[in-house]
């Protein structure tokens, strides 16, 4: 009976022991014998407290916290500017390569192609492939070229040249060339001697130095401002011959005669008087074409 008792009173003093604790962690051990406004003072005066009333603020951790911190609009200016400087880097490593020349594959023409070439009509290599050729080249029988031809050096051609159309866009040296029909759009300056055959010219004309030719057949010739004419040598007029009439030929007299000779600018008159002339009119001129007056 009584090694029994203590064994009852240990459940006891244990219970007591967890109540004492959770006492000790809920509120302060005299708490019971205080009102409720010293306990509200204490914890005024002591902030930093445990309080089963007023938990204290959770602290915000991770990207909230560096949110809080650094300002929203700060972020994206600072994201605008760095894309923009990339652009910028991008632009400028791009524009210090140099451009990529296009590669193109070549094949070599050697001996055993070239006597293949000689004994039968062969295709050596495709579009893509370009021939070389080291040495000179001689083709005895015609030559097609289907596509363009580019001559990097000088052209010779030792016979005739025939194309139907021509384009020159730089400069062009022609020693001796025969043109049929010649059409010049702009302005065309003749520096040398040039000979023309037939010029037929349906504008005006304007020479400003001295022009030699064989014949000039022209409908009205004037001379403008101060200008004027020097012939240093005979002037020849042609022309057909104006015909003559008789007005009176009493005046003659008997067997006297009148001949005209030249043109309707310059001529002779001869007459030839007979016997017993009289007063009166030897001769009448009469134009091949009329004057005005």
């Amino acid at each position: 009976m009584d090694s029994s008792k203590p064994n009852e009173e240990k459940p006891a003093e244990g219970n007591a022991e967890n109540s004492t604790g959770e006492a000790q962690q809920g509120a302060p051990v005299d708490a019971l014998g205080k009102t409720n406004e010293e306990l509200n003072a204490e914890a005024v005066a002591d902030p930093d407290a445990p309080s089963e009333t007023t938990p204290p603020p959770a602290k915000p951790k991770g990207i909230k916290a560096v949110f809080r911190k650094v300002n929203l609009y700060l972020l994206l200016f600072m994201l605008v500017v760095a894309i923009a400087g990339a652009v910028a880097i991008v632009s400028y490593l791009n524009g210090k390569k140099a451009p990529e020349t296009a590669s193109l594959a070549t094949q070599e023409l050697t001996t055993e192609a070239l006597k293949q070439l000689a004994n039968s009509d062969a295709t050596v290599g495709s579009s893509a492939q370009t021939l070389t050729v080291q040495g000179n080249a001689i083709f005895s029988g015609q030559v097609l070229v289907r596509g363009s031809l580019d001559v990097a050096g000088g052209l010779k051609i030792g016979s005739t040249f025939e194309a139907q159309g021509l384009t020159v866009s730089g400069v062009s040296n022609l020693a001796e060339t025969q043109v049929n029909s010649l059409q010049v759009a702009n302005n065309t300056a003749l520096q040398g001697v040039t000979t023309v055959k037939d010029l037929n010219v349906a504008g005006a004309t304007a020479f400003s130095g001295p022009v030699t030719a064989a014949q000039i057949t022209v409908t009205k010739l004037i001379l403008a401002g101060n200008g004027s004419l020097t012939v240093p040598n005979h002037l020849s007029f042609s022309g057909a011959t104006p015909g003559r009439s008789i007005v009176d030929a009493g005046s003659l007299g008997a067997g006297g005669t009148v001949n005209v000779n030249g043109s309707d600018t310059s001529g002779t008159i001869n007459v030839n008087t007979g016997v017993g002339p009289v007063a009166g009119c030897f001769v009448r001129v009469n134009f091949a074409q009329e004057f005005v007056s």
